[in-house]
């Protein structure tokens, strides 16, 4: 199952992170910006330009200590198909690279559309009997609050493909109780209850370790809650947004990880891609400083989870 390959790579760096590709113009060194656009122009060609050149430098600094990449789709996206184009390229390039790669789209539909979408960025796509792949992620986030008609689709895509999915359970935004916390008939919370339905959706794509192809997304803002679902959901493996900048921290995501050190993937957006701005260093430097930053991540949270055993 593709969790599998991204725990293999978690193993062989003993490194449970992900860095988001979450890049804004604001975050990209001026040096690069201006030498897309001298080429491509000041624009939305010279924009995507400039974010598969900082990517790129991001992942050569980082594919050999840090197993996984997560861009969002959404900051490519805002820069049109230009954008879109980039994303393709930074998926491809990662995928080179041998990272494992993590689209976070949040994709949320039914039916024949939820297949277009899991076609897309996980399958492959007719075109007059030949199969192309469209985007070509490992794995994909998605909500799953329509219920089991927008993750059927899904399921098959990703045992034909070997992909894996990831299920919005509990999130680390604020509001995110609003919804997420209150209590169903019987007294179990809505997060729960998502979870376990991940934990059923998983059932006939269980891997070697234990996991299948159905994670969650449950956020480090909530360590309590982190730990009640790692509890809960032993097949479930988590992807753990909220590190860094939205508040979480080592301690907080400890509870996330099974007896091995395994079952869960934190990311961390801006804390590695804005690092040389924090370290106030040259900013030819940030790819470097990119890497200090997740070497210091993963010494972090292995301090408390202790050594990854397969």
């Amino acid at each position: 199952m593709s969790f599998d390959r991204l725990i293999d790579g978690i193993i062989k760096t003993q490194n449970p992170t992900v860095a988001g590709l979450d890049p804004k113009l604001d975050f990209i060194p001026q040096y690069i910006k201006d030498e897309a656009y001298s080429k491509y122009g000041k624009g939305l060609d010279g924009a995507a330009a400039a974010l598969f050149s900082f990517n790129r430098e991001l992942i050569d600094a980082l594919c050999d200590i840090v197993p996984a990449v997560k861009p969002q789709a959404a900051y490519y996206e805002m820069y049109g198909w230009q954008g879109v184009r980039a994303l393709c390229q930074t998926i491809e390039y990662a995928k080179q690279k041998g990272m494992f790669v993590i689209t976070d789209g949040k994709r949320n539909d039914i039916g024949t559309t939820m297949e277009a979408y899991a076609k897309a960025h996980l399958g492959s796509t007719d075109i007059e009997g030949e199969q192309f792949e469209a985007f070509g992620a490992d794995a994909l986030t998605v909500n799953g609050y329509l219920g089991t008609d927008g993750i059927k689709p899904l399921l098959n895509i990703c045992a034909e493909h070997d992909k894996g999915i990831f299920v919005l359970v509990k999130t680390s935004n604020p509001s995110s109780g609003e919804l997420q916390d209150r209590e169903l008939a019987g007294g179990e919370t809505i997060y729960l209850t998502m979870g376990n339905m991940c934990e059923k959706w998983g059932d006939e794509l269980l891997g070697k370790y234990g996991y299948s192809a159905v994670g969650s997304v449950v956020g480090a803002t909530y360590p309590e809650q982190l730990g009640e679902l790692r509890a809960a959901l032993t097949h479930t493996f988590f992807l753990v947004p909220g590190y860094g900048a939205q508040g979480g921290g080592a301690k907080d995501v400890a509870p996330a990880f099974d007896k091995n050190g395994l079952g869960a993937i934190i990311n961390s957006s801006r804390g590695i891609m804005c690092a040389y701005k924090r370290e106030g260093c040259d900013e030819k430097d940030f790819a470097a400083a990119a890497r200090r930053e997740a070497v210091r991540m993963r010494d972090e949270i292995v301090s408390y989870i202790g050594e990854i055993k397969a």
